[in-house]
């Protein structure tokens, strides 16, 4: 695994261009994903199986394939990944409704490798819909949210990511469970 600073380092020199240092960071990037995807897979069913492969790959190629990106920090490629994870499992979610009313065929390209269950997508459709409305109210809890749920950071990442104090995360992450709960009504966040 490569350093904080070795990481941002070469997250800076491949947003300049500099490809070998793209191959370089590969293996820590997929790994770390990977770490990412498993903390959010972690909510799903014991009784359900959702590879977390397919969203790795999914989001790695998103976030690779993002162009004029000036990757500041090791945190701020990882907030990104957080918030693309957060996208492609909504839109996977959207895809199972539109697919259970016959409307056609999901826009993300995940059922062949990943089967997300009715209650988990209406779950999961529910707690992005009323992560909007956070957002319109207050962008930093919802982020906060965002980087704990959908990006599975721990308290310390999600700080650095945001560039915020770990006390100031905790009671944000606190702030947010509450309100989205009550948002949501009957389903938990």
């Amino acid at each position: 695994m490569l350093a904080p600073s070795e990481m941002t380092r070469l997250l800076s020199e491949w947003s300049d261009g500099n490809q070998a240092a793209l191959d370089q960071l590969l293996p820590a990037v997929y790994d770390e994903l990977h770490r990412l995807a498993s903390g959010y897979m972690r909510r799903e069913r014991p009784d359900h199986t959702l590879q977390t492969t397919a969203l790795v790959h999914e989001a790695y190629l998103r976030l690779v394939a993002q162009d004029h990106v000036q990757w500041q920090t090791r945190a701020h490629f990882f907030a990104a990944a957080a918030q693309v994870m957060r996208h492609i499992l909504v839109d996977h979610a959207r895809g199972h409704q539109r697919a259970k009313r016959g409307d056609g065929i999901p826009a993300v390209p995940l059922d062949e490798v990943a089967v997300l269950s009715e209650e988990r997508s209406d779950e999961l459709l529910a707690v992005n819909d009323a992560l909007i409305k956070l957002t319109v109210i207050d962008p930093r809890k919802s982020r906060v949210f965002e980087l704990r749920y959908f990006g599975g950071m721990t308290v310390d990442e999600a700080s650095e990511a945001l560039k915020v104090s770990p006390a100031t995360v905790a009671r944000e992450w606190r702030m947010a469970k509450a309100w989205l709960r009550r948002e949501m009504g009957n389903h938990e966040a």
